[in-house]
């Protein structure tokens, strides 16, 4: 059952809408919660300026309770209670509690002091401050004990003033009018900021933008990385990089369709020519003859073709996936079956030496490893004399796997071993050997080996005749 394919990831969208949101909206947060704590402090400030005013009118109230005669009076005059109101919104209301709970004068039904009303500490008086409900309105009421004493008689008085919550309130709207205005424009002020800012810091991406765009499309020299930022700087690196990759994987089809067309143009011209020869060739065995000579032109330049194809799908890391634990032992086998018909008709002796029990597994991909080692087999018996021997032989060597294939051949020179791996290069004593050769052999084994993270040797045969090729695997638990 097929897997349920992931959803497609969703574009981060713009950069700058990005870094506004996360700048500007945090901060929009913190200046409201900062509008919260202000508006409160104001509040609290405006209270204590509210209750000394309440205070300083009780206290004057105060002042004119006495005792005479044995009773305690009040002279409130309407001069002071109007004094009282000169600094105020609302209206005030007051009253003067005897020594025995009696009203002296005010308000009668001015409501009383609650009990859980603490005293105030933030004054050298008995006053407590409450709120409360008269006439329907909400008031804050200052309640003052008040010592009153004669030659008769010494008690307290109780000195009650209120007020309605008009002012406070009155206050209160302005004080939260002018933080919220005082906040919205600090907040303007700092998206502005962040704006210019944001579109500042930019700006060298849009030049990078623009000298990506305005490039050729054959330009792929390196970007300065003095355009960018720091940060932005392993983001250029990284883009120059694979622009590099792209030069060599450029260089390498060109190489290659230049040596392609180099390599197929003599098979090809051959053809025609054989073709021309044969169409004016009226003996039939003759004719024969001809048809024999294309047919083996033909097969060469196959052989050549399927090598090419090859080489390139393994340059272009085709069949570089899909990897997983492949028994060289058992490949090796299946190479050797394949092998056999053409060994056995070059009179050419092929043995394969596999220890038995051995684990010669390694981590790779089977059809690829099946090229390497028939690849180094067919070269191995193309360029050993008939009568002669090729021997494949597969062994744990150190922590990895050991790939050798031995023939008796001519061998190559040690001056050419590194030159024989590049791509149609063919040693001398190959040429000699094998005049139709193509030369992609050795360099289809060694692009093979690099993708599997083999090291590859060559080295001279037994009794230093032929040649001995040299492929050493990482065991299968070392690629993990």
């Amino acid at each position: 059952m097929a897997l349920p394919a992931s959803p497609p990831s969703k574009a981060p969208g713009s950069l700058r809408g990005q870094l506004l949101r996360w700048l500007i909206l945090p901060l929009v947060a913190l200046v409201a919660l900062n509008a919260v704590s202000l508006y409160r402090d104001a509040l609290e400030a405006a209270d204590v300026a509210y209750d000394r005013s309440l205070l300083a009118s009780t206290r004057a109230l105060a002042e004119r309770v006495s005792v005479r005669d044995g009773k305690v009076v009040a002279n409130v005059p309407y001069v002071a209670l109007d004094s009282f109101e000169t600094d105020t919104l609302g209206r005030i209301y007051y009253k003067v509690t005897g020594l025995e709970g009696e009203t002296v004068s005010g308000y009668e039904d001015l409501p009383p002091v609650p009990q859980n009303v603490p005293r105030s500490d933030l004054y050298p008086a008995l006053v407590r401050f409450y709120h409360a409900d008269y006439n329907g309105e909400p008031v804050r009421i200052a309640a003052l004990l008040q010592p009153v004493y004669d030659d008769s008689m010494r008690g307290i008085a109780l000195i009650q003033v209120g007020e309605t919550l008009d002012a406070r309130n009155a206050l209160s709207r302005r004080i939260l009018v002018g933080t919220l205005l005082r906040q919205a424009l600090l907040v303007l002020a700092v998206a502005s900021l962040v704006w210019f800012a944001v579109r500042l810091v930019l700006r060298p991406l849009m030049r990078l933008k623009n000298e990506v765009e305005t490039r050729a499309l054959s330009d792929l020299s390196n970007i300065d990385e003095a355009l960018v930022h720091k940060e932005v700087r392993p983001l250029v690196a990284a883009m120059n990089g694979t622009m590099a990759r792209m030069q060599d994987l450029i260089a390498s089809q060109r190489r290659f369709i230049a040596d392609a067309s180099h390599q197929l143009r003599t098979p090809l011209a051959v053809l025609k020519t054989q073709a021309e020869l044969a169409l004016r060739e009226n003996d039939a065995a003759a004719m024969r003859a001809i048809v024999g000579s294309i047919a083996g032109t033909t097969d060469s330049a196959i052989h050549l073709a399927n090598r090419l194809l090859t080489l390139a799908r393994i340059e272009h890391g085709s069949g570089s996936a899909d990897m997983g634990p492949v028994s060289l032992a058992a490949v090796a086998s299946q190479v050797g079956l394949e092998m056999a018909l053409p060994a056995v008709t070059r009179g050419i002796d092929l043995a394969l030496e596999a220890a038995e029990g051995e684990d010669a597994t390694v981590n790779g991909q089977e059809l690829l490893l099946h090229e390497l080692v028939a690849n180094l087999v067919d070269n191995a018996i193309r360029y050993t004399p008939p009568g002669g021997s090729v021997l494949l032989c597969i062994a744990r060597h150190g922590g990895g796997v050991l790939l050798e294939v031995q023939d008796s051949g001519p061998g190559i020179d040690e001056a050419e071993y590194d030159k024989v791996f590049m791509p149609f290069y063919r040693a001398q004593a190959t040429l000699d050997a094998n005049p139709g050769g193509t030369g992609l052999g050795l360099a289809i084994v060694r692009d093979i080996a690099t993708m599997h993270g083999a090291t590859l040797a060559l080295a001279p045969g037994a009794a230093g005749l032929g040649l001995k090729v040299s492929v050493l695997f990482p065991a299968c638990e070392a690629m993990h």
